[in-house]
C-alpha cells in the first residue's frame, strides 16, 4: 500500500469503530411516510421513505467519511458526496439512501405538492424506488452523501415513467439488509412486512 492508501484506510477503520457509539441515535424506529403515485411521479406505494432523524453525531470526526464506512458495512457502497438536484426527479433502477454530513436543507419528497421536510446534518433518508425528491434550499455547506445496494445502479428521471420504468419499480428487489442498522434494522422489519 502506498501511505496514502494506508491513511486513507487508518481513517477508515477508525471511523467504523468510532461508529459504533454514533450510530445509537438510529437504534430507535424511523419516521416512516407513504406515498402513492403523484402526477407523474411514480413513487411507491408499497414501501414508505424512512427517516432517520440525528442518525449520527455530525460534530464528531468526518461525518462523511463514517455515513461511508456506516452504509458500506451494511451492504449500501457509498457513489457519491454532493448534495441533492434542485428538480423533481426519481430513480427507477435502485433504491437509495442519503445521509446528510452537513448543513442543513428543505426537501420535497414525493413529486410536486408531495411532503417538505427538513434535514439537518446527522440525519439518514431512505427513498424506496421510485420516489420522488427535490431540493428546495440548502445552506452554502450542505453535503450528502448516496449509497445504493450492492447490486443496483442508479438511473436519473425527469419524467413520467413508462411501462419498463414501472415495471423496474415494481419488481426491484428488496434490499438484504438496513443501511443504517443492518441486518434486523426497520429496512428489513418494515419493508419485507409489506410484500
Amino acid at each position: 500500500m502506498s501511505p496514502i492508501d494506508r491513511r486513507r484506510f487508518g481513517v477508515l477503520l477508525a471511523s467504523v469503530e468510532w461508529t459504533a457509539s454514533v450510530i445509537q441515535g438510529a437504534a430507535n424506529d424511523p419516521e416512516s411516510i407513504q406515498f402513492s403515485r403523484n402526477g407523474w411521479m411514480p413513487n411507491n406505494a408499497h414501501l414508505p421513505v424512512l427517516l432517520y432523524r440525528g442518525a449520527i453525531n455530525p460534530a464528531a470526526g468526518d461525518p462523511a467519511t463514517v455515513l461511508e464506512a456506516v452504509f458500506g458495512k451494511n451492504g449500501w457502497p457509498a457513489k457519491w458526496r454532493n448534495g441533492v438536484y434542485p428538480f423533481h426527479h426519481y430513480h427507477s433502477t435502485a433504491h437509495e439512501v442519503l445521509g446528510f454530513a452537513r448543513g442543513h436543507a428543505r426537501i420535497l419528497l414525493g413529486g410536486e405538492n408531495g411532503r417538505e421536510v427538513s434535514v439537518k446534518a446527522g440525519d439518514i433518508a431512505l427513498l424506496p424506488v421510485g420516489t420522488g425528491h427535490c431540493r428546495i434550499e440548502a445552506s452554502s455547506d450542505f453535503l450528502v452523501v448516496g449509497a445504493y445496494p450492492d447490486g443496483q445502479d442508479w438511473d436519473l428521471c425527469r419524467s413520467a415513467p413508462d411501462a419498463a420504468a414501472m415495471q423496474r419499480i415494481r419488481t426491484l428487489s428488496f434490499p438484504a439488509s438496513d443501511p443504517v442498522i443492518g441486518a434486523n434494522g426497520p429496512t428489513t422489519r418494515l419493508w419485507r412486512a409489506m410484500q
